[in-house]
């Protein structure tokens, strides 16, 4: 796992000043490789790395070169199948100086060119300049687990892993996007390839970027991809059916964990108490020789708590287990440290705790852990994936007086909530009910929801949005095959495409675990796994109101009953608690200030003070006001940390481990 940075210009350069910018760019994202650096420069080109050493620590300090030095390349991530395509490659004459996967991809790109990446079983960011062709070739895996950013203009691109790093060229200009932070607070991420910042761009997943003369070549290599809903071959589900198919994922994830294990470092796990870290803790617990160290989330405020089940599923697996105790102080506390790396606003406060938790693991001595990311949404696991079931049956007889109470079945705490609240929920469920022929018809009502709290943006912002995306969902893009799908299959899609991609795997994955050089892996996220499980049959993943069904059939034998049969349960943080309580704070006092809310133009004074009084109080807070005020705070920050004050590098320094390759001209 690394940090990459880099710089494609057509212009004459000094080579001083094309070192200097990745020295400032590097430094910028120290945190996510501090271990070496190493940068390469020619006329029109420069590559950057921050390495975290992980696969052959002595000799895989980037950038590595081909044998001619015509190809050289820097790479954040990992190729997990990269033992079983070196033998290809030196097979047909290819010769490596290193054990590494980098160097893996940088011949296979010899032989096959942009289509490598068809190869490649994994989780990366690569950046390959051709010296002789003067072409920039970039490529990012198919889910986005690793993220790749960049800022163009005609003849000059610069990229790199976080934002930050490009925000060093005074080229790049540093201004939040009206357009991408309505959409954030409307579907909790931006639509790619939009960032939260003005015309810098991600390259979205499963794409690669060629970059020469002739301009740029967006391609896209992978695609999630379900059978037709009509006369669709999906693996089968009736008779033996369920036990062949539980058993081919059973071992699909065992070779996914174990290939996962490759590492010339310790490797541990996180463990939720839920299912899927569960059974990827467990399988590893079988194929680790040494005590299996794992790591878990505790709350103080119980209603948020899951440690019970962390502590069984650690007991019942014999590992050495640690805990990290998130207070609302915490969370508060780490807030503005969790924006600086996440550079994006946010509606929820859940990446603060997974920051806490990745700083437990790197004080531990451990840099790779393995997670269960990836389960919920390609097996079937949320509640919206059921709502949505249960909406459309609903709306074969929408005046029904009792379809709508299987919604009982799925949050039995209904019960409890009382006639009229009750009414309320059905209300809220029933909203656009008859419309099931939408394609955001699974997840219209939450987006409709999440829009209420646009009501804070000034009028300008407001303005701006409705002028370019007046729902915050015009640019949700759905596939040409999306209409031949299922109901489940396109609910699927838009939250792979949007939460899992966009938010998941970059807010409470790579950036808060890379904060503190924490690599993570995600065995469920194994392209053999994803493309299995998105050829099973619906009712494979979700039976009736049963969630990942097929997953909890292979599950058996690896769990105890009270963890394989246990109902899905959301990880989730406190919101407006981490940041009112007897210790609010004091950034809180200028963030939210009249004076800054009008300097930073984003949020209209008033409705933001009534919401700041009304929590100070101890008035009810609904759903949608505790998204708000973690979208408030977290947008704020991002003006203050990148907008008010540009991030500024000062380079690496003597005491950095760093390796500069210059063309042989310029030694």
């Amino acid at each position: 796992m690394c940090g990459i940075v880099g710089e494609w210009n057509i212009g004459a350069t000094r080579p001083q000043e094309l070192v200097h910018r990745a020295s400032l760019a590097l430094a910028m994202i120290r945190h996510r490789g501090p271990d070496q650096f190493g940068i390469y420069a020619d006329p029109h080109a420069a590559l950057g790395n921050a390495r975290l050493s992980i696969v052959d620590l002595n000799t895989g300090q980037q950038p590595i070169s081909n044998e001619d030095e015509s190809l050289w390349i820097v790479f954040n991530g990992e190729i997990f199948n990269h033992v079983e395509l070196r033998p290809e490659l030196e097979a047909r004459g290819h010769r490596f100086r290193t054990k590494t996967d980098t160097e893996v991809i940088l011949h296979l790109y010899e032989e096959l060119g942009p289509d490598c990446v068809h190869r490649l079983n994994g989780q990366f960011a690569i950046a390959i300049w051709d010296r002789r062709k003067q072409t920039l070739f970039l490529a990012r895996d198919r889910l986005g687990v690793r993220p790749l950013f960049y800022w163009n203009r005609p003849g000059k691109l610069v990229f790199g892993s976080e934002i930050k790093s490009l925000l060093i060229d005074p080229e790049v200009p540093s201004e939040l996007d009206p357009i991408a932070i309505g959409q954030i607070f409307t579907l909790w991420s931006p639509v790619s390839p939009r960032t939260a910042f003005r015309n810098i761009l991600q390259l979205p997943p499963g794409h690669t970027l060629l970059v020469g003369q002739s301009g740029l070549e967006l391609r896209r290599y992978w695609s999630v991809q379900f059978p037709d809903a009509v006369n669709a071959t999906t693996l089968p589900t009736q008779g033996n059916g369920d036990i062949e198919s539980a058993e081919q994922l059973r071992e699909l994830l065992i070779d996914a964990s174990r290939i996962r294990l490759r590492a010339d470092v310790t490797v541990g796990a996180y463990l939720s108490g839920g299912l899927d870290s569960s059974i990827i803790t467990s399988i590893i617990r079988h194929h680790t020789a040494t005590k299996l160290q794992t790591f878990s989330i505790s709350f103080s405020d119980t209603a948020f708590d899951e440690s019970a089940y962390q502590r069984a599923m650690a007991k019942y697996l014999d590992t050495e287990h640690h805990v990290v105790t998130a207070t609302h102080a915490d969370i508060g506390r780490v807030f503005p440290e969790v924006i600086w790396h996440t550079e994006i606003p946010t509606l929820r406060t859940s990446p603060a705790p997974m920051f806490l938790l990745s700083k437990l693991v790197r004080d531990r001595g451990i840099k790779v852990v393995l997670t269960g990311e990836g389960a919920d949404e390609f097996l079937a696991g949320y509640d919206i994936f059921k709502e949505s079931k249960i909406r459309r049956f609903w709306a074969q007889e929408p005046d029904s007086r009792w379809r709508w109470t299987l919604f009982k079945r799925l949050y039995p705490e209904i019960q409890a909530i009382g006639a009229s609240r009750a009414n309320l929920l059905a209300a809220f469920f029933k909203s656009g009910l008859k419309e099931t022929g939408a394609a955001d018809y699974s997840h219209s009502v939450r987006w409709r929801n999440n829009r209420r709290t646009c009501r804070f943006f000034s009028q300008a912002w407001t303005d701006q949005q409705h002028a370019a995306d007046p729902n915050g969902t015009s640019e949700v893009r759905y596939p040409e095959e999306f209409s031949k799908w299922g109901p489940l299959e396109q609910a699927q899609f838009l939250e792979i495409d949007l939460f899992l991609s966009q938010y998941l795997l970059s807010s409470q994955g790579d950036r808060v675990g890379m904060a503190h050089s924490v690599e993570a892996r995600f065995p469920f996220l194994d392209v053999r796994v994803v493309e299995f499980c998105n050829r099973l049959a619906s009712r494979s993943k979700l039976r009736g109101l049963r969630e990942k069904h097929l997953l909890r059939e292979a599950a058996k034998g690896l769990l105890p009953d009270e963890i394989l049969q246990r109902r899905k349960r959301p990880y989730r943080a406190p919101i407006h608690r981490s940041f009112f309580h007897e210790s609010t704070p004091d950034y809180l006092k200028d963030l939210l200030s009249e004076s800054w809310l009008q300097t930073a133009g984003i949020f209209d004074p008033s409705p933001v003070s009534q919401l700041v009084h009304k929590i100070q109080r101890g008035g009810a807070i609904g759903e949608t006001d505790d998204m708000a005020i973690a979208g408030i705070i977290s947008t704020q920050l991002c003006w203050e940390q990148f907008v008010a004050n540009r991030p500024q590098s000062v380079g690496l320094t003597d005491q950095d481990d760093v390796r500069v390759c210059l063309m042989p001209s310029w030694t």
